[in-house]
């Protein structure tokens, strides 16, 4: 007979408790029950673990036992813990490759909700371009992508959300002052600074302006710092521009329906954690518009 986790717990609670009474009444069992599984544990053992039939004081050899018992139970128990925090969802790791303009714009309040319903769970998240997250996916370095990439073959792809492009410029920029909307011959002669974006906007218009960009930035808190330092305006999503950016504006365009398409690609469902799989949830119910602002 090989030692069983109940002979271990039953050996301990009679050590604990100091009587077999008590022991069985902690185990919610009888006290005979206890008894013949004690008798089952020193008989594997060969030999006695209590100096007496009050089982009140142990045996040198039962000291010994009643310390690695004592150990091993308690790495039982918390390995049970975690394994039931995990399954669900109340501990574990999930890795997020984000773009920065979503990273700064829908993922806060969203994150913010996720950690508080999950404080155990810890997320590690890079923010690159739209390339990088589908090679982060693609290579199993990310359970969730959030991104411009539209769907991709062999991942669960969900739109989240569509959002106009528009001009962003100091709120003092004379292309600012008293329009709503503005054309593509607005942004003649202007100081235009491309970005990783603009590639999405297929228009015949704006080819012109972007070939004559002297400055390309990929990162979106470099390129916006560098609008309001009056470097240039760029083409930016609605969503890009937070409330709190007083000193910038957005100007919408006349004639033009760019929109910027965000899609959440996970792994497939069967290989996401359930931390990764309630975060991936979280996301997906947020309801993000992109006509928010």
């Amino acid at each position: 007979m090989s030692i069983k986790i109940e002979m271990l717990r039953c050996f301990r609670a009679v050590v604990d408790h100091g009587s077999l009474a008590e022991a069985a009444t902690m185990l919610g069992r009888t006290p005979s029950a206890v008894s013949m599984m004690l008798k089952q544990f020193e008989r594997h053992v060969g030999a006695p673990l209590f100096e007496t039939a009050r089982k009140s004081r142990l045996t040198p050899l039962g000291q010994l036992i009643h310390a690695e018992a004592r150990r091993e139970l308690d790495h039982f128990d918390r390995t049970i813990s975690a394994i039931e925090g995990l399954s669900r969802a109340e501990l574990g790791f999930v890795r997020l490759s984000v773009t920065p303009s979503l990273a700064q714009s829908i993922l806060p309040p969203i994150l913010k909700r996720y950690l508080k319903d999950h404080p155990n769970v810890r997320i590690d998240m890079a923010d690159m371009d739209s390339t990088a997250v589908h090679q982060d996916l693609q290579a199993e370095r990310a359970d969730i992508g959030l991104a411009s990439i539209g769907a991709l073959q062999g991942f669960d792809c969900h739109p989240l959300y569509s959002d106009p492009f528009g001009v962003i410029c100091r709120r003092d920029h004379p292309l600012a002052q008293g329009r709503d909307r503005l054309t593509w011959t607005d942004l003649e002669g202007v100081d235009f600074i491309a970005n990783g974006l603009c590639g999405q906007i297929r228009n015949e218009g704006f080819a012109p302006i972007l070939g004559s960009a002297r400055l390309m930035v990929r990162n979106t808190a470099s390129l916006l710092g560098l609008v309001k330092a009056g470097v240039g305006v760029t083409l930016l999503p609605r969503l890009v521009v937070l409330p709190e950016a007083i000193d910038l504006a957005f100007l919408p365009l006349a004639d033009v329906d760019a929109r910027r398409e965000v899609w959440m690609i996970t792994q497939p469902r069967q290989m996401l954690t359930p931390a990764a799989r309630a975060l991936a949830d979280a996301i997906h119910m947020a309801r993000i518009t992109g006509e928010d602002r």
